[in-house]
């Protein structure tokens, strides 16, 4: 990072421009969404969404379910999986930091069980949840002065999908 420049100026955190992204048009997306503190998650499904669909994904091809929090985004990107229908799942969330170790269980717990899921249906499962020490954070990543990582959780999908297609043939 050049001298005198830190994360606190940095505008936008979701630059792809030094990047090419493929196609998402042949591929199906399965968009799990968090419901706790959904005005942070609702920011991050519709910027997911938004970059899919700018990148070619059809309506049909994606799906969206929401789960209660963070903790169930495991077992819905499970039962999606279970189905067949899709060929990478975006995991939307946000765990804010409180005043018990309650933060460290559940972000422990739903990475863990996120890249379990990923590798038991050898499909790519995006982390897109933000962990967070306080609301401000949150919204500044969903949306706001740092981007939105859920566009980043579409793009890592959109690429992953890509990647597994490509080793595939």
């Amino acid at each position: 990072m050049a001298a005198g420049k830190t994360i606190k100026h940095m505008k936008n955190l979701s630059d792809f421009s030094h990047i090419e992204i493929s196609s998402a048009k042949p591929f199906r997306f399965g968009i799990i969404t968090a419901q706790w503190h959904s005005d942070v998650t609702n920011a991050l499904y519709q910027s997911a969404y938004d970059r899919l669909k700018k990148h070619g994904a059809l309506d049909e091809h994606i799906v969206n379910i929401p789960v209660p929090g963070s903790y169930e985004l495991t077992s819905g990107a499970n039962m999606l999986l279970e189905l067949g229908q899709v060929d990478v799942v975006i995991c939307l969330g946000c765990v804010i930091l409180g005043e018990t170790r309650h933060f460290d269980f559940i972000c422990d717990a739903v990475a863990n069980g996120l890249s379990n899921v990923s590798i038991k249906h050898n499909k790519p499962v995006i982390f897109g949840v933000l962990t967070t020490n306080n609301l401000q954070q949150a919204l500044d990543r969903s949306g706001g002065t740092h981007g939105n990582k859920g566009e980043e959780a579409a793009i890592a999908a959109i690429q992953m999908a890509n990647l597994q297609h490509e080793l595939a043939c």
